[in-house]
C-alpha cells in the first residue's frame, strides 16, 4: 500500500489518468502548476499533498500548506473574525502580506469601494518532512503503469516528519506576528492539521489556551482530514485562542514591536482587485 495518499490534489485511491496528471503538474487549489519542485530539477514538481505516516496507527498527514485551501473553507471559517465587516462589503484574499520581520501567508479582507474596512491574517502550516518522499511517489506511479528510472524507485531511504522543528518554528513565527496583530486590535489565525496540534499540545505548554473567544487576537483552527469514497475532505475541529502573552507562555518567551495600521492598509488596498475576490 502506497504511503502517498494525494498526488496533484487527487486521491491515490481514485481512478485517474496518472500519465496526464504527471504531465500537467497541476494544483487545483492554486489553479496553476504545483509550486513544490525538486532542488535537483526545478522544472519538475513533486506534487505530493498528503502521505500516510505512522507505524501502529498510520494517519493521513498533510505536507503541503496549499492542501489547506480546499474549497476556501479556511477563509469562510474566519468570517466571524471580521468584526467590522458589513453587508455590501466585498471579500478579498491577498497573499504574502509584509509585516515587520516577515510576511503573513494570507489576509482575508473586507473592503468597500476598494477601501479596507477590516482584515484577518491567516498562517497556513503543515508538517515538514525529513528525507524525501520522492521514491514513494515514484513507486506509486510505477504501480499505475507510469515508467520511471529504477534508481528512483529502488531508493531505500525512507522519509520522516520533522515534528519538533516545524512546531517550534511555527510558534516562534506566531509569537512574533502576534504582537503586531494585538497592537492593531486585529485577528491572526494559525491554520493547521489536528495531528500537528496534538503534537504541539504534548511538546509545549498549551493548557492555558482558551476555547475560542472573539476578543482574543490569536486563534488556532485545527482541521481533520477525513477519507470519503474517492477523496479526502477537510473539516474544522475545536478552536482555541489566546493573546501575545499566551503564545509567549507556550515557548517561555517575552515580546514587544509595533506597526502603524495605515502601512498594512495601504499595502492591502494596492493589491485588492477583481482577481482577489473570494469565490466559493
Amino acid at each position: 500500500m502506497s504511503k502517498v495518499l494525494e498526488l496533484y490534489t487527487v486521491s491515490t485511491h481514485a481512478q485517474a489518468d496518472w500519465n496526464t496528471l504527471i504531465m500537467r503538474q497541476h494544483c487545483t487549489y492554486l489553479n496553476r502548476k504545483c509550486l513544490k519542485t525538486r532542488k535537483s530539477a526545478p522544472d519538475v514538481s513533486i506534487g505530493t499533498c498528503t502521505v500516510r505516516y505512522g507505524n501502529r496507527e498510520p494517519k493521513p498527514v498533510m505536507i503541503c500548506p496549499f492542501r489547506l485551501l480546499e474549497r476556501h473553507q479556511v477563509f469562510m471559517d474566519c468570517l466571524h473574525l471580521l468584526t467590522l465587516h458589513e453587508p455590501g462589503n466585498e471579500l478579498h484574499i491577498v497573499q504574502e502580506v509584509p509585516i515587520p520581520g516577515g510576511a503573513v501567508d494570507y489576509f482575508l479582507v473586507s473592503a468597500k469601494d476598494r477601501k479596507v474596512k477590516d482584515f484577518v491574517g491567516l498562517e497556513l502550516q503543515t508538517l515538514d518532512t525529513t528525507g524525501t518522499v520522492w521514491p514513494e511517489r515514484q513507486r506509486f506511479l510505477q504501480q499505475q503503469g507510469v515508467y520511471f528510472d529504477p534508481g528512483d524507485v529502488n531508493f531505500a531511504k525512507n522519509f520522516g516528519m520533522n515534528w519538533k522543528m516545524t512546531a517550534k518554528t511555527t510558534l516562534m513565527q506566531l509569537h512574533h506576528e502576534a504582537q503586531t496583530f494585538e497592537y492593531l486590535n486585529k485577528h491572526l489565525v494559525l491554520v493547521i492539521q489536528d495531528h500537528f496540534l496534538s503534537y504541539m499540545r504534548r511538546a509545549f505548554k498549551f493548557e492555558h489556551l482558551n476555547q475560542a473567544r472573539l476578543g482574543d487576537p490569536i486563534h488556532i483552527h485545527p482541521y481533520t482530514l477525513s477519507p470519503t469514497e474517492d477523496k479526502f475532505r477537510l473539516s474544522l475541529g475545536p478552536r482555541f485562542s489566546t493573546d501575545t502573552a499566551g503564545i509567549a507562555e507556550c515557548l517561555g518567551l517575552q515580546a514587544d514591536p509595533k506597526i502603524e495600521l495605515q502601512e498594512i492598509t495601504h499595502f492591502l488596498e494596492s493589491k485588492i482587485n477583481d482577481t482577489t475576490l473570494l469565490a466559493v
